[in-house]
């Protein structure tokens, strides 16, 4: 079974094309700038001509809308045959605690939600009825950001605001990057050969976006991110937990409007807000380890705040198996997660120093004798997205 799987932002869409039955990845590919002059696809493809290598290309020119970037992705992968496309959908909101099959009805209600994520939503659509149109009768399956963490809950997933907010427009805590933390969550129980139903884990998925998940015996206890993707840890660009009461501050001494203050939280705070130079961990990191400020005032910060919600939820789920580290910086720097380790000896958690140098592998980098076993699982959201689509496709 050959399945496409496609992650639409409004300018952009990521595909991978997978042989589901050996996992093997026969394309993948990121168009981009849809609709802007100027656009670009960068296309690999496995060459097996010349020993299972990556073939790349790169193409530009003008695409007006995501059907005709999907066109020119089919044209760049023609002659193989397309079984099923599993679309990453942000939002599910409490309508879809699972993967579904995409139907005229299932679309009407994602419509629905597009209140909730405003810039994702639509842009998901956008993708879906372009695959209907140019596929047709090859079966959707939506895969949803959100349904991992609808197992919270009451407890949890609400916030203390009226209560009518969250019955009338459904305020509450969500979650997000949920198909990450799906993936790693299984995979590092599958790699420790532990039981998923049976272990404590904490999950940190640390990129430019950030998130934080507490699974207890199977289901997720508590998330980071809440009801958008900008609450919990400092981000590159969003600002993560802050007082709600600077903003009506803000919005009286410096005259800023509503928009000003979605942008500015989103946009312009984080690490580049902090640093006032950069988002990127990467160069953050350097100017760190060479002394700098205010970069290591924000290396500090930014330790502490994933810190934070570890030592929380190590204290509600009255301790902790294991601690996974994914995404981007965690995945890459062994600076990162030597910060965050030299700062969990209370529980027991020893760093093997001689382990830690590395980037982007499956790898325990905790001791033998830890009392918690940390791990460094790259997530596959892809892979998990195809899994998710095989499964309903196959019933």
């Amino acid at each position: 079974m050959n399945i496409l799987v496609l992650n639409s932002g409004s300018s952009s869409l990521k595909y991978q094309l997978l042989n589901w039955d050996n996992q093997e990845v026969l394309a993948k590919g990121l168009v981009e700038r849809i609709g802007i002059e100027g656009w670009m696809i960068k296309h690999k493809t496995l060459d097996k001509s010349a020993g299972n290598e990556r073939k790349k290309s790169e193409i530009a020119g003008n695409l007006a809308n995501h059907n005709e970037a999907l066109g020119k992705v089919l044209e760049l992968i023609a002659g193989i045959k397309i079984d099923a496309v599993g679309h990453r959908v942000v939002h599910g909101g409490e309508l879809f605690t699972s993967s579904v099959l995409i139907t005229s009805e299932v679309k009407e209600q994602l419509r629905k939600l597009i209140p909730l994520a405003p810039l994702h939503q639509p842009a998901n659509l956008m993708g879906i009825e372009a695959c209907e149109e140019i596929l047709p009768g090859v079966p959707n399956v939506a895969v949803f950001d959100t349904a991992f963490h609808q197992t919270m809950k009451p407890e949890h997933y609400l916030y203390a605001l009226p209560r009518e907010l969250y019955e009338k427009y459904g305020i509450r805590r969500y979650g997000f990057h949920g198909t990450s933390h799906n993936y790693v969550s299984h995979r590092a129980c599958e790699i420790l050969g532990l039981d998923y139903a049976k272990t404590r884990m904490i999950t940190c998925h640390i990129g430019n976006g950030g998130s934080v998940t507490a699974i207890q015996n199977g289901e997720v206890v508590d998330t980071s991110l809440g009801f958008t993707p900008l609450e919990g840890v400092i981000m590159g660009t969003r600002c993560g937990d802050i007082d709600s009461a600077i903003l009506p501050f803000l919005a009286k001494n410096a005259n800023m409007s509503l928009e000003d203050l979605d942008t500015m939280m989103n946009k312009k705070s984080g690490l580049l807000g902090i640093s006032g130079v950069s988002s990127d961990h990467r160069e953050i990191e350097e100017w760190f380890l060479a002394g700098k400020e205010p970069e290591t005032t924000v290396m500090k910060m930014y330790t502490k705040g994933i810190l934070k919600y570890l030592g929380a939820y190590v204290a509600y789920m009255n301790g902790v198996d294991v601690i996974v580290f994914t995404a981007g910086i965690l995945e890459n720097s062994s600076l990162q997660r030597k910060l965050l380790m030299e700062n969990l000896w209370y529980l027991g958690i020893r760093l093997d120093e001689s382990k830690n140098d590395f980037r982007g592998e499956e790898r325990v980098i905790s001791t033998a004798d830890s009392k918690v076993t940390v791990i460094v699982v790259p997530t596959d959201e892809e892979l998990m997205i195809a899994k998710e689509t095989a499964m309903i496709v196959s019933h």
